[in-house]
């Protein structure tokens, strides 16, 4: 059974609080996103939204400094901690004011996320992890939990052409096999990368899942009738829905000719499962809780028996 903490709203914003232990009410940890386009509708009622940084979507001519420090100062005051997830694609201007705004609030209580998901793979990968953030893990769990689920989002598109794609290894026969008038490849970009050509008595199958998914997909210049048709029905997949396509998947893909789609665990409790089947450790350096082998807010790695005598900060420290 989940071990799952009851969630419920403030009366005042709308947000929603979690319920502890002691009779108190916390707010979950701040799941935060570089563009809108990366937060997906919730489920229920339960599940919070996403944070979009504006300091991330806005250019620094517009939106200051001291701008951009506040709004983190406020996300950081109102939740304790914020989990930023940062797309691997995104320019370097982005990456570099986040990493400003956590040295200049020289906070412990940030976590930069990078991931190199597709864009609607990311939006899915966000979603749990604000499913996830109304359930007893701590910040520390939360962050690091971000890769763990990564390697069970099958996020890939269906694309008219290959030529440009730089995201998948594509062999020089499916080059030239993209000039084909009416040519179309379906491409999984993780967890494994893998490539078919669906069109022409190509091979249709892309290997799936082994357990029980839900299929988002998002459609740009081609029709959904592949993915629909062949692709869920192989993945044998629990349900699928459309979403709009995200801003950024044309640039990614390298083509506007796409139907993007990602499966993923959409039960709460499985993923409350999969999380707490892993081993936890205290990281070494700022205290909080991990798994896996590297500590997401600090980047510090796992302990190991040399370095024992570190002492932790206190957790929780600003």
């Amino acid at each position: 059974m989940v071990l799952r903490q009851e969630a419920h709203g403030d009366q005042q914003g709308g947000h929603v609080g979690v319920r502890t232990g002691t009779g108190g009410v916390r707010m979950p940890t701040a799941i935060a996103v570089t563009s809108p386009e990366l937060v997906l509708p919730s489920p229920d009622r339960h599940t919070p939204t996403a944070a979009v940084l504006q300091s991330a979507v806005q250019s620094p001519k517009t939106y200051s400094l001291d701008e951009a420090l506040t709004e983190m100062h406020a996300l950081i005051e109102y939740h304790g901690y914020v989990i930023v997830l940062c797309p691997a694609s995104a320019p370097d201007s982005v990456r570099h004011r986040l990493h400003a705004i956590r040295s200049v609030l020289e906070s412990d209580r940030i976590a930069l996320v990078r991931s190199e998901l597709p864009p609607l793979g990311l939006s899915v990968l966000a979603l749990q992890l604000r499913q996830l953030s109304i359930c007893d893990f701590s910040p520390g769990v939360l962050a690091c939990a971000a890769r763990l689920l990564s390697h069970y989002i099958y996020a890939g598109a269906l694309l008219g052409s290959v030529a440009k794609l730089d995201r998948v290894p594509v062999t020089l026969r499916s080059h030239a096999k993209s000039w084909v008038p009416g040519a179309q490849f379906a491409v999984l970009a993780t967890p494994r990368p893998e490539l078919v050509k669906v069109s022409g008595g190509g091979d249709a199958l892309l290997r799936g899942p082994g357990f029980s998914t839900k299929l988002l997909y998002a459609t740009g210049q081609l029709a959904p009738d592949w993915v629909l048709g062949e692709l869920a029905p192989a993945w044998n997949v629990q349900g699928s829905a459309d979403v709009p396509l995200p801003g950024e998947s044309a640039r990614w893909w390298a083509t506007g000719k796409l139907v993007e789609f990602a499966a993923a665990i959409p039960d709460i409790s499985v993923l409350y499962q999969l999380v707490s089947s892993v081993r936890r450790e205290d990281c070494h350096w700022c205290g909080l809780e991990l798994i896996g082998d590297r500590c997401a807010f600090c980047a510090a790695p796992m302990n190991t028996a040399a370095e024992s005598a570190v002492r932790a900060l206190p957790r929780g420290a600003t």
